[in-house]
């Protein structure tokens, strides 16, 4: 029966975690169908939230002119009304005038047509291959005396064509023109009517989303809400002052270039560029056929796309990065997987709202735990820590890799921090693998190696000096005998303080746990030794350090010893069991403490003396 209650036991959590991601899978297929199949209604009011952020700020101005809260957001409104028929109203007259003008392009593109056409069919190579592929199609279909036999036998019989005149009614010819139009004008006016609600209560909806998502936690849920709004309006404000921009200059390019009605084509660009990845593409048809109509030859066709390769490089690559920083919080991965996936949901409008809908998911990802996978597939953070990195990268014996992004964290910190904050972590993550008897030592020694090929490759790194005596700094001393509590990981983390006292001017070195057993320790150089630190990541029950410390008192009597626990930053309760338990003259929690003691000392201890034997 135990057997039994037993397996039950290491069944059962399995079982759960199965029922749990089935459950996880089934809710996310329900959603994605959700909004699949709810887009007449919810890309409205998509398109709508995305609108109320851009007329969020406006409305917020005219408020505080004290206009109360229906004028502004009627104001606003209008104003976007009036914006958007404007476009539409220039856009509409620029491409009469431009249909007007297309008979007088034909000349030139029936020129183009001749010459390219005339080239192909003048051209050897293309003739020998056209006159291959028809050989091989007779072949295929029989030839064309099979062709010409059955036409022969069968032959075509005149077909008799009546001519008949229709009236058409004026419900059908209205219905004809204007029905293609009532789908986007419905959408519009959904679209505005949305806004128009969402301005009007947006502190009723605030106040329901928090508690939808949870009053239990309304701080999180409230930083959540601010912290999308910021970056939604934001990322709005920057887009389309970019894109603007963007459109200015390649009208004006168009303008000198010499291509008709070029602010037409930039206003076009600008506000195709909201679209992403196909936007620019697809704007870039409209003057580049133009180019190929107008000029006789093929320079205006080059210099367009020259223009256009030109400023969208500058933009996207130069001026974006540097304007957006981190505000859109997604990885360039995520950009492309969500345009896909929203195109696939909503078509072109799904392709438009992409980045801003998985931008607020992200957001929201970051402060809800359930959903933090999402933060950590799409969200632009790093996917690891910087010591979890470290770890990989020991645990892979890469030291220049580990090295090259040491130098990123070390542009803004120091050193020391480094030594502190990244690698005694990743040496402590390593010690937690060993305590769970999941990291063999063969791995152990391939971590230390790392270590000290890391501390070679930032041995340029320069730290604050220290107003130490000539003795403690003289080069020929080693005062400090750092020793590694048990294996190789306490030793690789007594190699970071040895470094850094060296960086200090004080010389140091490190023996290993066996040099200080019972049996060896009688063998330990100990002359010229002023300080003794002991390092242990994870000192376990003390049992080990109060032992090798007595061994240490016994064999340098006289010489203080520090225990250094890298492992007890934080547990208070611990850390004072360790001062009690180890009989050290200090403890210490990590490598800036432990450097500042070890300062301290050097600087009213007395001067050492030379080692007679190294």
């Amino acid at each position: 029966m135990a057997e039994l209650k037993a397996q039950h036991r290491a069944v059962g959590p399995s079982t759960d975690s199965l029922t749990r991601k089935f459950m996880l899978a089934v809710i996310a297929a329900v959603v994605v169908s959700g909004i699949y199949f709810g887009r007449p209604v919810l890309m409205p009011l998509a398109l709508a939230v995305l609108m109320s952020f851009a007329l969020a700020p406006l409305v917020g101005l005219l408020k505080r002119w004290h206009l109360g809260n229906v004028v502004p957001v009627l104001i606003s409104v209008l104003l976007a009304i009036v914006v958007l028929t404007s476009l539409g109203g220039f856009m509409g007259a620029q491409l009469a005038k431009l249909a007007a003008e297309l008979p007088g392009y034909q000349t030139n593109l029936s020129h183009k047509i001749e010459s390219v056409v005339g080239g192909a069919v003048n051209n050897n190579t293309v003739m020998r291959l056209n006159r291959t592929v028809e050989n091989l199609a007779e072949q295929i279909t029989g030839g064309r005396k099979a062709e010409e036999a059955a036409a022969a036998n069968d032959p075509v019989k005149p077909v008799p064509v009546i001519i008949r005149r229709t009236s058409v009614a004026p419900w059908s010819m209205a219905q004809t023109v204007l029905g293609p139009l009532l789908a986007p004008l419905g959408l519009i006016v959904l679209v505005l009517v949305f806004v128009g609600f969402i301005l009007l209560q947006k502190d009723d909806l605030r106040d329901r989303i928090v508690r939808l998502a949870g009053s239990g936690d309304m701080q999180r849920t409230t930083i959540a809400l601010d912290e999308a709004a910021a970056r939604l309006s934001r990322y709005l404000l920057l887009q389309t002052c970019t894109n603007l921009c963007f459109g200015l200059v390649i009208g004006v390019g168009l303008w000198l270039i010499g291509i008709p009605n070029a602010g037409l084509w930039g206003l076009m660009t600008g506000l195709m560029r909201f679209v992403p990845y196909v936007g620019v593409p697809l704007a870039f048809l409209f003057p580049f056929a133009l180019a190929l109509a107008v000029d006789p030859g093929w320079s205006m066709m080059v210099q367009t796309m020259l223009l256009y390769l030109v400023v969208d490089a500058v933009t996207g690559q130069g001026i974006e990065p540097f304007l957006y920083g981190r505000s859109m919080g997604l990885s360039a991965v995520a950009v492309v997987v969500a345009a896909v996936f929203w195109t696939w949901l909503w078509g072109p409008v799904g392709l438009l709202l992409s980045t801003p809908l998985t931008m607020c998911f992200v957001v929201f990802s970051r402060h809800v735990e359930s959903l933090k996978f999402l933060d950590v597939m799409l969200g632009d953070q790093p996917a690891l820590r910087a010591e979890e990195s470290l770890y990989l990268r020991m645990l892979a014996n890469d030291p220049d890799e580990a090295a090259d992004e040491a130098e990123s964290f070390l542009k803004h910190n120091s050193l020391a921090a480094y030594y502190d904050e990244v690698a005694a972590r990743a040496l402590m993550l390593a010690q937690t693998d060993v305590d769970r008897g999941v990291l063999d030592h063969v791995r152990q020694e391939r971590i230390h190696d790392a270590i000290k090929g890391l501390i070679v490759n930032l041995s340029h790194r320069k730290d604050a000096g220290s107003d130490l005596s000539h003795a403690w700094r003289n080069p020929d001393l080693e005062p400090v005998l750092c020793v590694a509590g048990r294996g190789p990981l306490d030793e690789a983390a007594a190699l970071l303080l040895v470094d850094m006292l060296g960086k200090h001017g004080i010389g140091a070195r490190v023996v290993s746990s066996d040099e200080t057993s019972a049996t060896n320790i009688r063998e330990l150089a100990g002359e010229g030794v002023q300080l003794t630190c002991v390092s242990y990541l994870e000192p376990g029950t003390f049992k080990n350090a109060r032992y090798q410390v007595r061994r240490l008192r016994k064999h340098m009597p006289g010489v203080p010893i520090i225990a250094i626990f890298w492992g007890l930053a934080g547990d208070d309760s611990r850390y004072l069991d360790g001062i009690e338990a180890t009989e050290s003259d200090i403890v210490t929690t990590g490598l800036t403490e432990t450097v500042q003691h070890i300062l301290a000392f050097a600087r009213r201890a007395p001067q050492p003396a030379i080692a007679a034997a190294k």
